[in-house]
């Protein structure tokens, strides 16, 4: 399974907490859709889910088109929810409130580990033993990947650029971390 983390959009660049926010792929973005296109399209993924927002949606189409597949939605995939501080800079909410994860409203950890676990363990489950294709969100998939990996440290701290991709492998109910935060070979 490859988990893919969205391409960049003007509010990435921008330094702002994202969640439930609908922005489009910026130029940047675009490019590493189309990298991540050509280099995982080629794998021939069986099938390919993203979250039902619109970068993760924008992210996954170059990698359906180059394996001739359909793209799937699944809500449990949708990043973080920050409620009131959508589009609010990180520092700010942190000033105010300590850690964003301290300031009201916002969906806890704990919540979208749940979630996400249980969503991918359902698609590995549903895709055994074929190559699938999953694009999330940065707080969806340190989430996800230090789950399944402890020893990758506390989630905050590992690394998802836009546009990476993770390898992971689902096999005898257990999930194995193989690669994180790998970025496609430039076209």
């Amino acid at each position: 399974m490859y988990l893919i983390r969205h391409g960049q959009t003007p509010l990435n660049t921008a330094g702002v907490l994202r969640g439930l926010l609908d922005p489009p792929l910026d130029e940047a973005g675009r490019l590493q859709a189309r990298r991540l296109g050509t280099t995982l399209g080629l794998r021939k993924p069986s099938a390919i889910i993203t979250s039902p927002l619109r970068r993760a949606r924008e992210t996954a189409q170059p990698i359906a088109d180059r394996a001739g597949r359909d793209v799937a939605t699944d809500r449990c995939l949708i990043d973080r929810d920050y409620g009131q501080w959508s589009g609010a800079r990180r520092q700010e909410v942190v000033a105010q409130w300590g850690s964003v994860d301290d300031a009201p409203g916002v969906e806890p950890l704990p919540d979208v580990r749940k979630r996400a676990v249980e969503s991918l363990t359902y698609i590995a489950r549903y895709g055994h033993g074929r190559t699938l294709v999953v694009v999330s969100h940065d707080a969806v998939n340190r989430q996800l990947l230090a789950a399944f990996d402890p020893g990758l440290g506390e989630p905050g701290t590992i690394p998802q650029e836009n546009g990476c991709f993770n390898t992971l492998e689902w096999q005898g109910g257990r999930w194995t971390v193989v690669t994180i935060n790998q970025l496609p070979a430039q076209a």
